[in-house]
């Protein structure tokens, strides 16, 4: 059951932070070269892959102990609580939801303010941008991808879910080449938001000796509450904000 689990939830969560860097590339490739850009992209993706290697392995063989648990549970616990509120604030109307296209504009006018552009060799630039960028966002990954991998016992299935996302996005973009905007990007951080916030909570209580009902099946029900409590978050919030609306438009009206 958690093979599938541990797969689907680092490819959703690698996924949506690599079509972010996808979009700083494409930006810098396209303004100061695609040497450069790509260089700075594949150098990040490899010291990525060896933090995978160096962090992920040892931390399986000590999972069981209890402060480890505690550990991995609080910070995927805190980790998901964060994408869930933004997607919470992004479904009820409060912040806007995230546009990849957008992003891409914003990141050309940068690229193109940041001087000139080398005419041989490797543009400093462009390289710090596509590696700064990408490494950024791959730490996000990889903490989804070793977080998730530990507390399901599948590692492996984990990392196979990220590197497939890794590669989808890769061929999306030299196929494409223009920014995912039709990846429902606000769609998968919200489900992979409560991935996470509920395999944190389950861990964080395994950490302090929790005894749960049915036990890893406790997973389900708490994604399954928090699916419920988001969706009552986004409806009241919703409602909270046509209020004025209503009101204004009727006064308007009379």
């Amino acid at each position: 059951m958690f093979n599938a689990y541990a797969a689907f939830a680092s490819f959703l969560g690698t996924g949506v932070e690599f079509a972010e860097a996808l979009t700083i590339i494409l930006a810098v490739g396209v303004v100061r070269g695609w040497k450069s850009a790509l260089l700075g992209a594949v150098a990040a993706v490899v010291v990525l892959g060896a933090l995978v290697a160096i962090i992920g392995a040892p931390l399986v063989h000590v999972i069981q102990t209890p402060w480890v648990a505690l550990l991995v549970g609080l910070f995927m616990l805190l980790f998901g609580i964060r994408w869930l509120r933004k997607a919470i604030l992004r479904y009820s109307g409060l912040i806007s939801l995230h546009n990849e296209a957008e992003s891409y504009k914003k990141e050309l006018e940068k690229q193109r303010k940041a001087g000139q552009v080398a005419t041989s060799g490797v543009d400093s630039a462009a390289f710090a941008a596509t590696f700064g960028g990408t490494f950024l966002e791959g730490m996000e990954a990889i903490f989804i991808v070793i977080t998730i991998g530990l507390s399901t016992n599948n590692m492996e299935f984990s990392v196979i879910g990220g590197v497939i996302a890794t590669v989808v996005m890769v061929l999306l973009g030299i196929l494409l080449k223009s920014p995912l905007t039709k990846v429902p990007e606000n769609t998968m951080k919200f489900v992979v938001g409560i991935m996470l916030t509920s395999f944190g909570a389950f861990w964080l209580g395994e950490g302090l000796h929790v005894h749960w009902p049915q036990k890893d099946l406790s997973i389900v029900y708490i994604a399954a509450t928090l699916l419920l409590l988001s969706w009552i978050l986004v409806a009241r919030c919703k409602g909270k904000l046509n209020v004025p609306n209503a009101t204004k438009n009727t006064s308007i009206g009379g």
